[in-house]
């Protein structure tokens, strides 16, 4: 089972990044772990809104401690967002030193990203994937099912390769009900273009669902390195 700090990516926005965390956090919790989900940027969201930590508290109530960093209200990369707003952006170090002390006081620290690995973080250059190299953590990929993903997925371990950094799966983000062509496909290329192992696949409109149930469709949905018993259908 997987402990210490983990980062969660994605190929692309709007992939299921959030559901996958809170998949991965209702997991450990359920094994007795004391988890913490840490935002280091909130884009898109107006002060008071429910977020993305708002949605991972909704589905697993028992994650100990929620931490967001900042907050911006337009819905663009967290840099850009952070100049628009006229506020000082969150760097890797900060989200790094905050992820090192959550990591004091809980078993498994999930750090979410925002939008895809590279994604700005400061004007200077800084992105999620400095956040893991200064932790030396392990990062999980989320990935869409369809047509397209296969050149996102490949880029993004390319990137996580040229910085010496591990990537500890791929994980499908909203697995359709009845998947294309495509999507059964990916089942085997996703593995093939990354070189990671595909470690789950949690059904699309998984994040609608109450506490308990989600839980049984996290176990059921990722793999035994997160925790649950998901193996690789045949496409």
């Amino acid at each position: 089972m997987i402990t210490g700090v983990l980062v969660v990516t994605g190929t692309g926005t709007g992939v299921g990044k959030t559901v996958v965390t809170a998949a991965v956090a209702a997991l450990a919790v359920a094994r007795g772990a004391r988890v913490a989900v840490l935002k280091p940027a909130q884009t898109g969201m107006a002060p008071g809104e429910p977020g993305d930590l708002a949605d991972v508290q909704r589905l697993v109530p028992g994650v100990a401690t929620v931490r967001e960093l900042a907050r911006y209200p337009d819905p663009l990369a967290p840099a850009t967002a952070a100049r628009r707003a006229g506020s000082p952006p969150v760097t890797p170090a900060e989200a790094a030193d905050e992820a090192a002390q959550l990591a004091d006081g809980h078993d498994l620290v999930l750090v979410e990203g925002a939008g895809g690995l590279l994604v700005r973080l400061t004007d200077d250059g800084g992105t999620l994937a400095d956040v893991a190299a200064l932790l030396a953590a392990p990062v999980l990929v989320v990935a869409t099912a369809g047509l397209g993903v296969l050149n996102s997925a490949a880029l993004t371990a390319e990137a996580l390769e040229a910085r010496k950094l591990s990537c500890s799966g791929v994980v499908i983000g909203a697995w359709p009900a009845e998947p294309d062509l495509a999507s059964r496909c990916n089942l085997v290329d996703l593995p093939a273009v990354t070189g990671a192992r595909l470690l789950g696949a949690l059904p699309e409109r998984a994040g609608s669902l109450q506490p308990e149930g989600f839980a049984a469709v996290a176990s059921h949905s990722l793999a035994r390195e997160l925790g649950g018993g998901w193996q690789t259908p045949v496409p």
